[in-house]
């Protein structure tokens, strides 16, 4: 009897919320000294940080419309300053740890800051339902589980590590799209082969029409497909990403086009490889991060500035090929953007008895955004070992922030390092909104074929 109370006990101790929802006269914020979404609204002291006003709503001339490509609205920009070896003491304070090794390690790598163009803005019934999730959300068991929560940042002003990751996770991309993934597994010596992927995803949280229980449990459809080069076409990995994982985890499939069949696939998660990788890329890698959080403890370090990519239009550009962008050692740093910005600190450390090949991580969250855009990668020996960029920008058309230019994931141990989420040479990503039945597990192997 003994143990069963117990284990009741447990129970409901792990059901009870981990993060609370804040009150009406803390939400009254948003909009006001807070942007919509949570993000301080002034600039900074020495103006090299602007006030927000509204973010970039309205395309440039030199956009040419849906399915055209993303153009750079600040053509004349210039860099307002350049880090490098030389002078990264001086800047050590808005470098992440991993920022300050590859200034170290290569003499060619730098970053040129450029200034500060607050352009993330996102649709009007987004900052709505941004607000009713202010005072409603919470997260339950050790922060797996998100209840009352939907369309909107669940957490605009956070309490907690996990909320920020959460706002990560669900930030508004649209309702769903299709684009290209290409990736580029880069060897020391500066050789890759570009693998050619195609990715479809719906995100049923993000319909205007959404309810909690409307999207029953699902948060992202993802159906990912590698075109090319000719040994690996065929493959196919389908996800549904459940928004409660203790209710039920992720869903996942893989098809292999040898064996002409699909499988139920556990392994895609964590710290297994990720499709063509070379094992530089891990699959909660993607996307900066994603997934489920439990083998983690997490804790909210706070807020600073730093240099991070932003508006990142000319890494996007379709003037380059891709040899023109992969480089040895590092991408093409000319073509890169950074800003001074405000990011939230995210530390995360593995949890005792379970396993990551990441000890320790620590997550940089642009705070506009939400977006993750930077993250250092420790070792068993809490020695830093991989580091990532993502490197973004404004879709000023719909409006939301995304999809990225390019995803990075460095070595620093080996020199080697993988490019992804690049589409220069191929068709710019668009917004639409896929049927659910076009990821059902029973279709998914005729998407080969076409």
């Amino acid at each position: 009897m003994r143990l069963q109370i117990a284990w009741c006990m447990s129970l409901l101790l792990a059901a009870a919320p981990v993060a609370a929802k804040v009150s009406a006269e803390e939400a009254a914020r948003l909009g006001q000294d807070l942007t919509p979404i949570g993000a301080q609204k002034a600039g900074n002291e020495d103006g090299s940080i602007p006030a927000w006003g509204g973010g970039l709503t309205t395309p440039p001339p030199c956009y040419q419309g849906e399915g055209s490509r993303y153009c750079d609205p600040f053509p004349e920009d210039r860099p307002v300053l350049t880090v490098t070896a030389a002078n990264a003491e001086q800047y050590r304070d808005q470098l992440s740890a991993g920022q300050l090794a590859m200034l170290q390690k290569f003499d060619s790598y730098k970053l040129n800051v450029y200034p500060t163009r607050r352009t993330s803005a996102f649709p009007d019934f987004v900052y709505e339902a941004t607000a009713r999730n202010a005072v409603n959300a919470t997260l339950e068991f050790e922060g797996e589980s998100l209840k009352n929560a939907i369309l909107g940042f669940p957490f605009p002003i956070p309490k907690s590590a996990q909320e920020v990751i959460w706002n990560h996770k669900l930030r508004y991309r649209g309702v769903g799209g299709a684009r290209w993934n290409n990736q580029a597994a880069v060897t020391p010596s500066g050789a890759f082969t570009l693998v050619e992927i195609t990715e479809d995803v719906k995100f049923p949280y993000a319909a205007r029409d959404a309810t909690p229980d409307s999207i029953d449990n699902i948060i992202i459809y993802f159906l990912q497909i590698v075109r090319a080069p000719p040994r690996l076409a065929g493959q196919i990995t389908l996800v549904h990403e459940t928004m409660d994982q203790v209710r039920e985890p992720r869903r996942a499939w893989q098809y292999s086009p040898g064996q002409r069949r699909i499988r139920r696939a556990p392994n895609v998660a964590y710290d297994n490889p990720s499709t063509a990788s070379d094992g530089l890329r891990t699959n909660d890698q993607l996307d900066a991060f994603n997934g489920a959080t439990d083998r983690y403890t997490w804790k909210l370090i706070g807020k600073k500035e730093m240099f991070v990519p932003f508006n990142s239009y000319k890494l996007h550009s379709d003037a380059y090929d891709y040899d023109e962008v992969i480089l040895k050692g590092h991408i093409n740093q000319d073509l890169s953007r950074y800003e001074r910005r405000r990011v939230w600190v995210v530390e995360a450390n593995l949890r005792p008895r379970t396993s990551h090949m990441f000890k320790r991580r620590v997550f940089y969250v642009e705070e506009d955004s939400w977006g993750i855009v930077l993250v250092d990668l420790y070792d068993n020996r809490d020695q830093l070992w991989r580091w990532q960029e993502m490197h973004t920008f404004q879709a000023y058309d719909k409006p939301f922030v995304g999809p990225p230019a390019m995803e990075t994931a460095y070595d620093l141990q080996s020199g080697r390092y993988i490019a992804y989420s690049m589409n220069n040479q191929a068709p710019e990503t668009i917004e639409r909104d896929f049927e659910k039945s076009y990821f059902d597990p029973s279709n998914v192997s005729k998407q080969s074929f076409k």
